[in-house]
């Protein structure tokens, strides 16, 4: 069997892929260009695939593949149907990401709210002199609201981690959530969330009901106190709205880890003191790594040996898994198609005003 990976991955299991198949790995750090994956793919039987890598009906058409595995938990860089069409199998490496992308959604609040980054640049200025009662005041996280949009595994996570902060917790999505609700938790429609929330986090799947979920209405919604953090995919937030949203103060900051045309982030960003941006690294931490790898590379080889990989996300002979605009690309997988649970006021429950402060 013929493989190609489009990156070096991490961990023991990838070298004894290297020894068992007849492996081609990218040399390169970069993602490869379209022509380059073009080429690398036209005979092999399967590839591993990064969230960077756009598996398009060209690419797709021009290869010999049997199984692409996604070594992310989204998928939304692969055409699913028309691979579906070609009776090519996709895998991606869901729940294995989840606390490290929990935990730096967490790094990116507890940035924005201290102004972590802007102290760290004052003093390595030589600028303190002396403490002072104004200097870097803050937002304190016991008592605030925090809005999780996408209550799936990620933003389970987070709302375990809020709750340990002494936060109170407002979610929206298509299902209630037990484990958030056990912990005082309430299911409330998109609007009453945004316009609730001290900080409000991202935990969506991109698709065409949540492209742009995000915008100039939403924004005016905000308090202006509030601050936004998505991890999820950088097209769910309109840029440009943000970037309004931020020099005009309708909210207080961001904290970025993903861009809308991503890897190009905006210049307007960038020259901004009230947003922390990160270069995608939400499961960068090596156990996730390894982990994300090695699932991978088990959906990759069961699927070229036969089997019925264990994460795969399209229906392949007799396997009936969802697709299109409802397969949750994410580790949100109670979220679906967001049109309906962030998309009205619809799923709100209860008093409306209790629980909050």
């Amino acid at each position: 069997m013929k493989i190609y990976v489009t990156r070096e991955l991490p961990g023991a299991e990838f070298e004894r892929l290297k020894e068992e198949y007849s492996v081609v790995v990218n040399p390169s750090s970069l993602p490869p260009t379209e022509d380059e994956l073009l080429a690398a793919v036209r005979d092999k039987d399967g590839v591993i695939t990064l969230l960077t890598d756009r598996m398009t009906k060209k690419i797709i058409d021009g290869s010999t593949l049997k199984v692409i595995a996604n070594c992310a938990a989204g998928y939304d860089n692969i055409d699913i149907t028309h691979c579906t069409e070609r009776g090519i199998m996709v895998t991606n490496t869901p729940d294995v990401l989840t606390n490290a992308t929990a935990e730096l959604t967490f790094a990116l609040i507890l940035s924005v709210a201290r102004m972590i980054v802007q102290a760290d640049r004052y003093t390595r200025g030589g600028n303190f002199n002396a403490w002072s009662p104004t200097l870097f005041v803050g937002m304190e996280l016991h008592d605030s609201v925090l809005g999780i949009i996408g209550a799936g595994k990620i933003g389970t996570e987070v709302g375990i981690r809020a709750k340990a902060f002494g936060m109170h917790i407002l979610y929206t999505d298509l299902l209630a959530n037990p484990r958030l609700n056990a912990l005082g938790a309430r299911r409330v429609g998109l609007n009453e969330l945004l316009g609730l929330a001290d900080i409000i986090t991202l935990h969506i799947p991109l698709t065409s009901s949540t492209h742009r979920l995000i915008g100039a209405a939403e924004f005016n919604l905000m308090k202006p106190t509030c601050f936004v953090i998505n991890v999820a995919r950088g097209k769910v937030i309109d840029e440009h709205a943000l970037v309004v949203a931020l020099k005009t103060t309708k909210i207080a900051g961001a904290g970025l880890d993903v861009y809308e045309n991503e890897p190009i982030v905006s210049d307007e960003l960038k020259e901004l003191d009230n947003v922390v941006m990160l270069p995608h690294i939400g499961s960068a931490t090596l156990t996730a790594r390894i982990r994300m790898a090695n699932l991978a590379i088990k959906n990759l080889c069961t699927g070229l040996e036969g089997g019925k990989p264990p994460n795969l996300v399209n229906p392949i002979g007799n396997t009936a898994v969802s697709i299109g605009n409802n397969a949750v690309g994410s580790e949100n997988t109670a979220v679906g198609s967001e049109s309906t649970a962030v998309g009205s006021e619809s799923t709100a429950v209860g008093d409306e005003s209790k629980g909050v402060r």
